[in-house]
């Protein structure tokens, strides 16, 4: 049999059986590693030495219960491993090796996994696009012309060219769920604070982490996202002792399901090619007996509660700027318009905000939180567009603030492709993404499910329901 593109929990199964050895298994990624990569530049910093010395270890042990035994594994740049660098793509940090693995990792491991290296993102985490001054660019296994998505870029391209078993990626504004739509993979991201991912402080790994931004399970099957949840939720060890019992699905199949769809929003681009293939997926679930309204919506306007994300992610990630990146958005914003709305807009407006403002802000956010906790009493999940389009040829043309892009005609800023993953993602929410089906130029599109709080499992839940019932993982050609 041939493992390459089989789920993490049947490779843990090949390994616990003994019909491979950990071993072997590794070898076989970092053979495909070592042949393939090199198309796509997504296994960037490689590990392989000590990941064999580990693999040894795990064919000698009599005990192979762990739900990840064996699984030959890679994990975004960004996290920390002991004895690597992470640089978040800054040339300065690639010769600095950290000294604490995240929590994540340390988890993943204690879990069986085999971690040999770490794949690709942009610089900071901040582009759909994965390059940066060290690693250089990755490109999408499905069309080495366009990007795979960002920031958890190179984990997406990994899994669908079958160099990895699994992955681990972060996500503020689709970091997770954009690259999984543009490669044709399962992610999942969490609810906000439900998997810890402290790290060294060294590498600028915050302690008390970022407004928004979470860690969550990549893979090419929704069980896996399944079991990258049982193992990398609840809370931070080296602070509590407490356990998270997440709540089951209301549901046990498709016939009690009560799904909303969301395919398309007044004054916000999405593809007619996306918006169509969700309504398609819509009457098809409607066919095997799911409740689908195309028309339920949460009580508050979308614009509003768009621009309120874009407010609130733009505070969040201001701790990484400079006073002097600071400086020249206060230039920025003082020169714009006062009727200037694209997402940079809304955003620039944002340096230097008070405590006092902010906190006004998060009123608001937690105030729309629970309308959407008060939608999901009547619909088990919401599915609606990952991101505008399917993935986008590579840009490399300066700052996001100043690209433009083109959708089904429609010229728009670059970042007003915020929408969908912000609408979601803003509000602290759980969001699945399951392909959904391929454009007419071969690359492939993703549903993104989104749930109420600690809603996991049931996003989870139904991404499995579609993976059976309309779509899997299917391999890129010639890989």
């Amino acid at each position: 049999m041939d493992p390459t593109f089989l789920s993490a929990t049947q490779l843990a199964d090949l390994v616990r059986s003994k019909k491979i050895g950990a071993l072997e298994l590794l070898d076989h990624y970092i053979g495909r590693v070592e042949r393939l990569d090199p198309k796509i530049n997504a296994v960037v910093v490689r590990d392989f030495d000590r990941a064999r010395t580990r693999a040894r270890t795990l064919d000698d042990k009599a005990d192979k219960s762990a739900p990840l035994f064996g699984v030959p594994m890679t994990t975004k740049e960004s996290f920390d491993i002991a004895g690597l660098p992470t640089t978040r793509g800054h040339a300065a940090m690639k010769d600095t090796p950290v000294r604490v693995s995240t929590i994540a990792v340390r988890r993943l491991e204690a879990a069986g996994a085999v971690v040999f290296g770490k794949t690709n993102v942009p610089v900071d985490l901040a582009d759909w696009q994965s390059y940066n001054p060290v690693y250089g660019t990755t490109s999408n296994p499905w069309n080495a012309d366009h990007t795979p998505g960002g920031s958890s870029g190179g984990s997406a391209a990994a899994l669908a060219a079958g160099l990895t078993g699994f992955e681990i990626g972060t996500d503020i504004g689709g970091s997770i769920r954009v690259p999984a739509h543009y490669c044709g993979v399962f992610g999942h991201k969490p609810t906000f604070g439900l998997l810890p991912n402290y790290g060294d402080p060294a590498t600028s790994s915050a302690a008390g982490g970022a407004d928004i931004s979470v860690m969550g399970p990549m893979a090419r099957s929704a069980s896996d996202l399944a079991a990258g949840l049982d193992i990398l939720a609840g809370p931070d060890p080296d602070e509590t002792g407490l356990t998270v019992t997440l709540p089951t699905p209301r549901f046990t199949g498709l016939k009690d399901l009560r799904a909303a769809v969301w395919a398309e929003q007044p004054g916000q681009v999405t593809d007619s090619e996306t918006s169509a293939q969700l309504l398609e997926l819509a009457d098809a679930l409607e066919r095997q007996g799911v409740t689908v309204s195309r028309t339920a919506r949460p009580a508050f306007d979308a614009t509003e509660a768009y621009h309120l994300y874009l407010q609130l992610l733009d505070c969040a990630w201001s701790s990484r700027l400079s006073d002097d990146v600071v400086a020249n958005k206060v230039a920025r914003a003082a020169a714009l318009p006062d009727n200037a709305k694209s997402a940079d807009d809304v955003m620039v407006r944002m340096a230097e905000l008070t405590h006092r403002k902010w906190l006004g802000l998060n009123e608001k956010r937690f105030q729309w939180r629970r309308l959407w906790s008060a939608f999901f009493r009547d619909w088990d999940v919401l599915l609606c567009p990952v991101i505008a389009s399917a993935a986008l040829p590579h840009r490399q043309d300066g700052p996001t603030w100043e690209r433009r892009i083109t959708i089904d005609g429609k010229d728009i800023a670059y970042n007003d492709m915020l929408f969908w993953p912000g609408l979601t993602g803003g509000y602290h929410l759980p969001g699945t993404v399951a392909p959904l089906g391929m454009t007419k130029a071969g690359l492939p599109l993703g549903v993104q499910i989104a749930g109420p709080i600690h809603g996991d499992r049931t996003t989870i839940a139904v991404a499995a329901l579609l993976e059976q019932a309309w779509l899997g993982f299917k391999p890129p050609p010639g890989w």
